[in-house]
């Protein structure tokens, strides 16, 4: 994956929290630390994202995104 933001946090999935339009995707970072971010439901899909996946929490400015490899 190469994109531009220089803030990346590589992270596992621990949970999903699902709602109507958007979810709440939880991140273990390591050392006890988690992250989380809320992201489209469509993305949750089109990612197919599940725990145990190894993501990458992109950050820009305010937004922190989810992506994955």
């Amino acid at each position: 994956m190469n994109i531009s933001a220089r803030n990346q946090i590589k992270g596992v999935v621990t949970e999903i929290k699902p709602g109507v339009v958007t979810a709440r995707v939880i991140l273990d970072i390591g050392g006890g630390n988690r992250l989380s971010s809320v992201i489209t439901m469509e993305s949750v899909e089109d990612l197919k994202l599940k725990p145990g996946d190894t993501v990458y929490a992109i950050i820009k400015s305010t937004e922190v995104m989810i992506g994955k490899d």
